[in-house]
């Protein structure tokens, strides 16, 4: 049985400058713990791979496409392959989701 928990797990870099920190990754999916604090955002982009996101705490607006909502703690959000997509933090407290790509990202994300 393999265990990761979030406060373990080592930092990663990203094109965003964001914190972040791989929990999962095999040849067929990844799993991402993502934390923006208040003001932060992803720069808009492009994942060649199906994406979905699941809030665990705070409240951020998401962007897809063209359309933007705000959502908050145990919301799953879809994003499909191909589609521009950010997040934005415009509150005053922690917003933290997970980030799964399924399937495994093999050509690289395209920041616009």
């Amino acid at each position: 049985m393999k265990i990761v928990e979030v406060k373990a797990a080592q930092t990663g870099q990203n094109p965003h400058g964001v914190e972040s920190k791989s929990l999962y990754n095999t040849e067929h999916a990844t799993l991402t713990h993502l934390t923006l604090k208040p003001g932060e955002q992803l720069k808009r982009h492009i994942t060649p791979t199906d994406v979905f996101f699941y809030v665990l705490e705070g409240r951020g607006v998401v962007e897809i496409g063209e359309e933007q909502k705000e959502v908050g703690p145990d919301t799953l959000i879809e994003s499909p392959k191909n589609i521009p997509h950010c997040w934005y933090n415009k509150g005053t407290k922690t917003l933290r989701f997970l980030v799964c790509k399924v399937p495994k990202q093999v050509e690289p994300t395209k920041i616009l």
